[in-house]
């Protein structure tokens, strides 16, 4: 059972987690290398621990230690009890929801070890906007997909607004990072996946004329906003996709794009 403490110094180094949430240079820093991550919210908390996290530490403000108790007496990390307002002298913040909790990280598996049991893949590439990374990790555990590969410049999946846009489906999601890019989608086609490139290019193949569906492996990639797949990335490619368009719009946010595509490459949909 945790101990319950309540904490009225926002100097209190046992909140040293919590601080400067809102920095985001800061934390992308700090939390990887400290090997923690901040979860946010009562059901991202949940889901966390559910996905076999460890706890360090839990922030609640007055109101949510009834709603959390159950947690508190399960978990044997301290939870610290604060006013609202020293939460958000603490984070930088008004922590709306709550709840904040400092979590362990677990070591990430290798891109082989996902590509083995794998059978439709998210690659992404230099997605560096942590809500574009949690809503494309929403989408990709709603619609089926099994795995996420990231390149090396991509944002971080367990950086706090990332958690929080997906409301914890970066849980369910296993991912790994590819380094040596573009070189390691090699490795990919080698493991039997056919890299299919998401692009606007009015020369790319309509991904329902692509059939992906019916694709024993596929290998979705996907660019950051605005910029897309590099020339390299898409030279990488087996075939470029497009989602057709209407009224004149070019292309969708990348995380809408991301939505529409992995329904066309999810399996088990009805032939049109």
């Amino acid at each position: 059972m945790a101990d319950l403490i309540t904490v009225d110094d926002p100097d209190d180094p046992r909140l040293s987690d919590y601080i400067g949430l809102t920095d985001v240079e800061l934390r992308r820093r700090r939390e990887p290398a400290e090997g923690l991550f901040i979860a946010e919210g009562e059901k991202v908390i949940r889901r966390a621990r559910h996905a076999g996290y460890e706890m360090r530490s839990m922030l609640l403000s007055a109101k949510w230690v009834d709603v959390m108790r159950d947690v508190i007496d399960e978990v044997p990390a301290p939870v610290y009890a604060v006013a609202p307002e020293l939460a958000e002298r603490v984070t930088g913040y008004h922590v709306h929801r709550g709840a904040l909790a400092s979590m362990q990280r677990k070591p990430l598996p290798t891109s082989d070890e996902l590509l083995t049991t794998a059978r439709r893949v998210v690659v992404m590439e230099s997605v560096n906007d942590h809500t574009n990374i949690g809503a494309i990790f929403r989408s990709a555990a709603a619609l089926g997909m099994d795995a996420v590969l990231l390149s090396p410049d991509c944002a971080d999946p367990l950086y706090r607004r990332s958690v929080k846009v997906s409301m914890g489906a970066v849980f369910s999601v296993p991912y790994a990072r590819l380094e040596a890019w573009p070189k390691t989608l090699e490795t990919v086609r080698e493991a039997g996946f056919r890299l299919l490139a998401l692009t606007p290019d009015p020369k790319a193949t309509s991904i329902d004329e692509a059939a992906p569906h019916r694709l024993e492996r596929v290998a979705l990639m996907l660019g950051a906003e605005g910029e897309g797949l590099s020339t390299k990335a898409l030279m990488a490619a087996d075939e470029w996709v497009r989602i057709p368009m209407a009224h004149g719009v070019d292309s969708l946010n990348v995380g809408a794009a991301a939505a529409v595509a992995f329904y066309a490459v999810a399996t088990g949909r009805p032939e049109s």
